[in-house]
């Protein structure tokens, strides 16, 4: 295997030298000029050869929280598969994917695939041969040579918007050309077993007079998990492909098979294909995509990208939209590596939750409908309520007035909130979520639906509650009913998962009860802060000094049972009896029992700061950096988790971070570089600068002043933070008493305003 691959490609699969996608990019694609975009690398966290590897990125070019994104083929993509991947030596294609993490399946996709000479329809035939070297991977723009099956090359460049692909192909000493649009595939069900596949019967018509070959495809590789009561039954994903050049000849592929001069099929295997004349050196191709019909996805490609544009066009307008967002933030003392670790992670937090509505309306699978408004998916809440949702807030605040009502339009078609959009999560992350944004002055969207949606997650069980193991329709608070009303717990003989869904829904609790507050609902708020206060001690077993999952009768189940992506470690933290706290954590992070990887230790580092011991968080936030993140192909560790993985190092890298989300405070950490200003799109200030010289070599906080006003506490506030201003450290390369003052123990009954992130934080479960 190894003696294809370049030195320079395993160099970088190995993580001895950084990419440089940037630097063969044309002048004509990098408009208009952005530092903060040149610096993204959408290869970073694509390397690896297991679904946990690296990231699990699509290097996609298309625009922030776009609908559809447009990425090479090289693998015929299912969960724990991405379409493409680093380590590939060839091309099949050209994907308008829509899988929205490694850990879920593709669904509605459609593929293009260029060629030349015989038309070949297979994926294992079509692939072309390619290297890393003649490559250009950009956020708004990608290109690549490709060696053509019967001689010759083909130069591949694509762009796109949220909705509509557009691509062209450039053929060189070549035979005929033609491109194939793939409608069906082999759907492989599942992460186990590649060879469990089903086949999905979709349409394909030519209409060789419009130059267009459009369709349907309506593989959902997921049904397998979802909602038995709302089964989507006339979900399906259309496109339609507009070429700018006649069609010499055409016809179908089904089941490998082709059937040359006709303009329609359907089936299982399916795709339509055109030829061009010999004469014919480039095509371009624009293609719409849509959930709701072929007319829609018509209507798409005319609104986004109408006749005429170039592909040129195109890019500058994608690489525009993300210039505006990452051009907030300018960095002073940052190395190449860093700057590019730094900007990839902010485009990738820009790319969830993602639109699902096309200019107006929207498919819904909860009713089977289509309805007037605005619609996102893909939120993956139990991962981004920890410190994506509040980077969205801060950077793009345009969109969370949409993103929340979608959730309450879903609320509204099948009654729930909870994991919609990602199922398979324990807790209802959106009651933070939604409490998060009120908290921190978001509207535009219905407060009255807001709260009864999350009022019910908090108090309405699902289905068969008392019975079920693992729920196959909507989860919501599994377990509800059977234990965790009356005695505080969620029971592990009843429900999976069941510690970690205790102490998550204690949480939830005491979102709710924060959007109780905000909408001057008092009984409620008590009947909720009192819950989320008590129950997470249910499962605390003082002779372990550990939480552990309980069973109906009280018995302990095992200090191994019951958790999500963790342990008990990850789970069992306290705000009580600073010195063996310290020694707690310490215990934690000396055992190597920190899974970065997963998110459940996000905040633990952090937790030092509330114990009065902030240089070791610094100490440990600086190591975990180093540690997880990179500007190479391995350069994220874990999976990216629908932008979480990025978001914590982005609240790092500026040097605070969300401990409780719904708290509106941030624990102040390590600041990486020397300076750092900031445009918050939602204020009117005049900006924030974090100055911190010498941040890069010196970990350690010596001192800590707002507008020249002193800061003795680690604890910052969100107002605090979008009011702008100056933010400035003194650094340190040595430990810093600053912030050791005592901020969360269980004898301390009178917290300062600040100090309330300890209680706040009680809520949140890892205690004891």
């Amino acid at each position: 295997m190894t003696s294809s691959y370049s030195i320079r490609s395993l160099l970088l699969l190995c993580g001895l030298i950084s990419l440089t996608t940037q630097k063969d990019v044309p002048d004509a694609f990098r408009l208009p000029p952005s530092e903060a975009v040149d610096n993204v690398n959408p290869l970073i966290g694509n390397g690896g050869d297991s679904p946990n590897g690296s990231g699990g990125m699509i290097p996609s070019a298309s625009p922030p929280f776009a609908m559809t994104r447009w990425v090479a083929q090289t693998s015929e993509n299912y969960v724990s598969v991405t379409p493409y991947n680093y380590t590939a030596t060839s091309i099949h294609g050209f994907q308008a994917t829509h899988q929205p993490a490694i850990w879920m399946g593709e669904s509605g996709q459609v593929v293009i695939s260029p060629g030349a000479g015989q038309v070949q329809p297979k994926f294992d035939d079509r692939g072309m041969s390619f290297t890393h070297e003649n490559e250009v991977v950009t956020a708004s723009y990608y290109s690549v040579n490709l060696n053509a099956i019967e001689g010759g090359q083909i130069l591949a460049e694509q762009s796109s918007t949220s909705r509509v692909g557009h691509l062209r192909f450039t053929f060189t000493d070549t035979r005929r050309p033609y491109v194939l649009v793939e409608a069906t595939r082999a759907s492989v069900l599942g992460s186990s077993d590649p060879h469990n596949l089903t086949y999905p019967h979709g349409s394909i018509f030519i209409n060789p007079d419009t130059r267009e070959i459009y369709g349907s495809n309506p593989e959902r590789q997921d049904y397998i998990i979802a909602p038995v009561s709302t089964p989507a039954k006339h979900w399906s994903g259309y496109f339609c492909a507009r070429f700018d050049q006649p069609f010499a000849s055409w016809g179908i592929s089904k089941n490998n098979t082709l059937f040359d001069g006709q303009t329609s099929g359907n089936g299982t295997l399916l795709s339509g294909y055109a030829t061009f004349s010999p004469e014919v050196a480039e095509i371009s191709i624009r293609i719409g995509v849509s959930f709701i019909s072929v007319e829609q996805a018509r209507k798409n490609l005319d609104m986004e990208i109408p006749d005429g544009n170039m592909l040129e066009d195109t890019a500058t307008a994608t690489r525009t939209a993300w210039a505006e967002k990452l051009d907030l933030i300018k960095i002073k003392g940052a190395s190449k590596d860093q700057l590019q670790t730094f900007y990839t992670a902010f485009f990738h937090t820009l790319q969830y939750p993602y639109e699902q509505s096309e200019h107006g309306q929207y498919y819904s699978g909860y009713d089977d409908a289509v309805h007037q408004g605005v619609s996102y998916t893909g939120y993956s809440n139990w991962d981004t309520y920890r410190a994506e949702w509040a980077w969205l807030i801060l950077f793009a605040p345009d969109r969370i007035p949409g993103m929340v009502q979608s959730m309450l339009q879903d609320y509204k078609e099948v009654g729930y909130i909870a994991t919609l959009n990602m199922p398979l999560q324990v807790g209802t992350h959106a009651d933070s979520l939604i409490a998060e944004a009120v908290l921190k002055g978001m509207a535009g969207f219905d407060l009255e639906t807001a709260w009864e949606a999350v009022y019910s997650d908090a108090t309405v069980p699902p289905v068969n509650d008392t019975t079920t193991v693992w729920n196959v329709n909507y989860e919501v608070r599994a377990g509800l009913t059977s234990v965790y009303e009356e005695k505080g717990w969620v029971a592990d003989d009843i429900h999976s998962e069941s510690a970690s869904r205790t102490l998550d829904y204690s949480y939830d609790d005491f979102a709710v009860s924060v959007l109780a507050g905000l909408l001057n609902k008092s009984e409620e708020e008590r009947f909720f802060r009192q819950r989320s206060l008590q129950n997470p001690f249910t499962i605390f077993n003082s002779l372990t000094g550990f939480m552990e999952a309980r069973n109906a009768s009280g018995a302990w189940a095992g200090p191994d049972n019951g958790w999500t992506e963790g342990d008990k470690w990850a789970y069992t933290f306290d705000c009580g009896g600073n010195a063996t706290f310290v020694k707690f954590l310490d215990e934690h992070f000396d055992g190597g029992h920190n899974d970065h990887t997963n998110e459940p230790s996000h905040h633990i580092p952090y937790l030092y700061s509330l114990a009065g011991a902030a240089s070791k968080s610094q100490s440990r936030i600086r190591q975990i950096a180093e540690s997880n993140y990179n500007a190479s192909v391995n350069g994220l560790s874990g999976n990216e988790d629908c932008g979480q993985m990025s978001a914590w190092y982005l609240f790092s890298a500026l040097g605070f971070y969300p401990v409780n989300p719904v708290s509106g405070l941030y624990v102040v950490g390590s600041p990486f570089f020397d300076e750092v200003e900031i445009q918050f799109p939602s204020s009117n200030a005049t900006g924030l600068k974090i100055i911190s010289e010498g941040a890069p070599s010196k970990p350690f906080v010596n001192s800590f002043a707002i507008n020249g006003a002193d800061i003795p506490s680690p604890i910052i506030s969100h107002n605090q933070i979008l009011n702008g201003g100056r933010f400035e450290f003194i650094m340190s390369s040595q430990p810093q008493p600053w912030g050791s003052s005592t901020l969360c123990s269980k004898d301390n009954t009178n917290l300062t305003n600040e100090g309330k992130i300890a209680q706040y934080y009680m809520a949140r479960i890892e205690l004891r």
